[in-house]
């Protein structure tokens, strides 16, 4: 699966007038293809990348992260690596480098967001998970990763909505969520922050 997974990559790194506005992902041998996100998707990226002290750590966007045991390839919304501890090249950053990984809720990644990434986000041992959620106006943070395969996931859930400071122990830092912007709530199945 990773061999198709990398041509169909070349493909649309060759041809990013026609796909640059997609974000592809390997989730679990799926390949999964997303339009761009609304605005305040972005914005709130943003004012999470401002709060993370750059001295100590690397904040990056659209990075592919490697969890080939996984058979995964995501790309969250914001990886953070401490400075020293990721590849100094390449295309993937191993997930044993990464600190913590932030995904914010779009109608589009919803289900992923909530399902497949955090049980696989917690088989990789990614030692902390970031779930804003927009629709909700709120957080949760996922820490203690256990178990193997579909069936891992994290021992340790804390909830902020909005508003509320939103503690970064993993980071040193308390996230402020005040200026995080809302959308209309979705009708779905799964349980919100």
């Amino acid at each position: 699966m990773n061999a198709v997974y990398e041509q169909i990559k070349a493909v649309f790194d060759e041809h990013p007038e026609l796909f640059g506005r997609y974000k592809i992902e390997l989730l679990r041998g799926d390949i999964v293809m997303t339009a761009g996100p609304e605005v305040i998707h972005n914005y709130i990226v943003e004012a999470v990348q401002d709060q993370i002290p750059r001295e100590r750590w690397r904040r990056l966007q659209t990075q592919d992260v490697a969890m080939l045991e996984e058979n995964g390839e995501p790309r969250p919304d914001l990886v953070v690596v401490e400075r020293g501890a990721g590849p100094e090249t390449g295309r993937l950053v191993p997930s044993e480098a990464i600190t913590l990984l932030v995904e914010v809720v779009s109608k589009s990644s919803l289900d992923r967001d909530y399902g497949v990434k955090r049980a696989l986000y917690a088989a990789a041992k990614v030692p902390a998970y970031l779930i804003i959620d927009p629709y909700y106006a709120g957080c949760l943070l996922l820490t203690e990763p256990r178990g193997k395969g579909e069936d891992a996931d994290y021992a340790v859930e804390y909830r902020e909505p909005f508003g509320h400071p939103m503690p970064l122990d993993v980071l040193g830092i308390e996230l402020d969520t005040s200026e995080f912007g809302t959308l209309p709530q979705l009708n779905r199945r799964r349980r919100r922050p």
